[in-house]
């Protein structure tokens, strides 16, 4: 009997993060920090005290985002047992505004054999972090990793003398940063499922989202909330906003627009569904106001079909400056800013020269 993965639910919000690796090989580590693929951002420390310090006290060290979640532990209205949540949904696309958000370190990876202190131990004083773990290990050390992954200490680990080990490690931080995500969006997700997003319990709705990143090369994404959709970002910093309605949705549009003595066309377009519109002048509801008369067009998009537990019509629309305080920094002026710190290469080869020298002499 074939058994079919239960699809993985569409985090709230993703960027890339930070890899942190901890290694006592100062030349393993440039070694590695250096062929990993260069969308992977990268830090590293030789000095497990150093490491944990900063895990510890930097302000990288933890979660920083905000969570837009607030508990109102109002007595006088409390019915029973029951507690006040406000939800703050604008707050997840205003994590794209925030600079540091790509030195959030969500995948530790740290080598199990060092003389301060092993790497399952380094793991033990980090446990509590959000960060998702890799050991890297000798061949005799198996049984050990085995051990420590069943206990739930370390996420995965990898042997240095594996052939494939460097290919390994990508996938495993790809993957495990997507983990990190999923992670961090379980609770909102309860909460926002309740309310006019219910596209992000839909496994089909959840494939279109991934498939528009990977098809135009996204890097970035967040639950918008009116209207409601995903803002995706590039690896340059340019914002489209993927808006998802459903035949609801649409109706209150349409609404909207009569109430508001909308052109004919306007009217006759949105009932046979022709067209999605994002009406986004600044300091607007994303509903059509009187003030727009025939411009309607500027503000529409034909719109694209996913039918997954219900109808959704989705398009993509640029995102106007004005919800953002100042353009989101693009990744690529990230790893820049990096590179330059670091006093690293402009250019990061991809190639796997060294590697197998490298981890014969550190394993």
């Amino acid at each position: 009997m074939i058994m079919q993965k239960k699809p993985t639910p569409l985090p709230l919000y993703a960027h890339p993060t930070l890899t942190v690796l901890v290694d006592d090989s100062d030349s393993f580590l440039r070694s590695l920090s250096f062929q990993l693929d260069p969308i992977h951002a990268s830090k590293t420390f030789h000095d497990t005290t150093t490491a944990l310090q900063w895990l510890r006290h930097s302000d990288q060290g933890r979660q920083a985002m905000p969570m837009p979640l607030h508990m109102n532990f109002d007595t006088q209205n409390q019915a029973g047992d029951q507690f006040n949540v406000a939800l703050d949904v604008d707050a997840i696309y205003r994590i794209a505004g925030q600079p540091q958000r790509f030195a959030t370190p969500a995948v530790l990876v740290v080598d199990y054999s060092m003389p301060q202190m092993n790497g399952l131990e380094f793991c033990e004083q980090v446990r509590d972090l959000p960060c998702k773990k890799i050991l890297f290990t000798g061949a005799a050390d198996e049984k050990i990793a085995v051990s420590a992954f069943n206990q739930g200490l370390i996420d995965r680990y990898i042997q240095k003398s594996d052939d494939h080990a460097l290919d390994l490690l990508e996938l495993e931080v790809t993957a495990l940063q997507r983990s990190y995500f999923e992670d961090q969006s379980d609770t909102l997700r309860e909460l926002v499922l309740l309310h006019n997003y219910h596209f992000l319990g839909d496994p089909v709705l959840a494939l279109q989202v991934q498939r528009l990143k990977q098809d135009m090369g996204f890097i970035e994404h967040y639950l918008f909330a009116n209207p409601t959709g995903i803002v995706f970002l590039d690896k340059s910093g340019r914002t489209r906003l993927m808006m998802i309605a459903t035949e609801q949705g649409l109706a209150a549009h349409y609404e909207m627009a009569c109430d508001s003595d909308a052109p004919q066309s306007l009217l006759d377009a949105l009932r046979e569904r022709r067209v999605l519109p994002f009406f986004s002048d600044e300091g607007g509801d994303g509903m059509y106001a009187r003030h727009m008369g025939d411009n309607w067009h500027r503000y529409c998009a034909m719109p694209q079909l996913c039918q997954g537990r219900e109808t959704y019509y989705w398009a993509l629309f640029d995102l106007p400056p004005h919800y953002y305080a100042q353009p989101p920094l693009a990744y690529t002026e990230f790893l820049r800013a990096q590179r330059e710190q670091a006093n690293a290469p402009a250019i990061v080869t991809s190639a796997r020269r060294g590697w197998q020298r490298d981890r014969e002499t550190t394993s």
